[in-house]
């Protein structure tokens, strides 16, 4: 579309209310200004298409102990270039179009859903897909820091945790927590200390209170870990399993065209020899044959180089026998 047509349908989306089309249009015209390599522009149309939130809370001092605590990023991988079963796929889609119309909700006494808990085993993509869900809602991505979150003094943790909270009130945003179960374990353990019960039971009350705007992604490789009373606070609950070829196969033809590399057999082919790994291990394969191939100068038919990384691959799949 022009950009004359995307400025005139901008402003009847504007003066009709409907925010999710005023989202949509800004979208399509911050990604044709990075496509013409105006990159400040498409950062100050990022910038200027962040919601602001009105607060009548005290403004939380940004010292050092508390930015020590998170750290903040702004993703640039949506969803569209994650490789998602569908149902997955439409329910993150759910809650974004939710969160881009909560007003409407909230004049009908309803509350966008903003609490999400993804599980499964290590590898599988819970982070990145954090990441796209703050991409989407063009939300900044604060990441929780467990190294200096987590205090060795009675209420230390419960204090610590209290301050990425409130911090988090103060704007629209995604907050993460990483590895879930160091903080949300289950209270029945025997294992744990009393200091750990307490954080849970103060996580639930400060997770309760949160706003509407504030969206909260957990991501557990150990759900079993979990307290039983973590699981009904989310909303929104997505196991992530291991890639089936189909999904390793799309993933392969991603990084293929990503990194402009050649791999000279079908991703088809590779996605067969890869099954049962995770996203995150068939990425750092696929890496391998991409790093290799441009210090051989082979990006148009790394072949010869793909044949061989398979071939390794699978030598470390044999058992050792021990001969003695």
């Amino acid at each position: 579309m022009a950009q004359a047509d995307l400025l005139v349908n901008l402003v009847k989306n504007a003066s009709n209310g409907d925010q999710l089309g005023v989202r949509k249009i800004a979208q399509n015209l911050i990604q044709e200004e990075k496509n013409k390599g105006h990159r400040i522009l498409a950062d100050r149309l990022i910038e200027a298409l962040k919601p602001t939130v009105k607060k009548s809370i005290n403004k939380i001092s940004n010292n050092n102990s508390n930015a020590d605590l998170y750290f903040e990023t702004t993703p640039e991988r949506g969803l569209n270039s994650l490789v998602l079963p569908d149902k997955i796929r439409e329910q993150i889609q759910e809650l974004v179009e939710e969160q881009h119309r909560s007003e409407l909700l909230h004049s009908y006494n309803l509350r966008a859903r903003n609490s999400l808990l993804f599980a499964g085993p290590p590898g599988n993509g819970k982070t990145t897909l954090a990441e796209a869900l703050a991409h989407e809602l063009m939300y900044p991505l604060l990441v929780v820091r467990y190294e200096n979150l987590v205090g060795s003094y009675l209420g230390e943790t419960s204090g610590r945790l209290k301050s990425v909270l409130d911090y988090a009130k103060t704007m629209r945003c995604v907050l993460f927590f990483d590895e879930f179960e160091t903080l949300a374990k289950e209270r029945g353990d025997t294992h744990e200390t009393g200091e750990i019960k307490r954080v849970v039971s103060s996580l639930l009350l400060q997770l309760d209170s949160l706003p509407d705007y504030v969206v909260v992604v957990t991501a557990s490789n150990h759900p079993e870990l979990l307290d039983r009373a973590v699981w009904r606070r989310f909303q929104v609950r997505v196991e992530l399993p291991l890639p089936t070829r189909t999904q390793l196969t799309d993933f392969i033809t991603q990084i293929s065209k990503r990194c402009n590399v050649e791999f000279g057999l079908a991703a088809e082919t590779i996605a067969k020899h890869l099954k049962g790994l995770n996203f995150a291990e068939a990425e750092e394969f696929c890496l391998g044959i991409v790093r290799k191939a441009i210090l051989d100068k082979k990006q148009n038919n790394a072949k010869t180089i793909t044949n061989l990384k398979l071939t390794q691959y699978r030598s470390r799949l044999k058992p050792v026998t021990n001969k003695d």
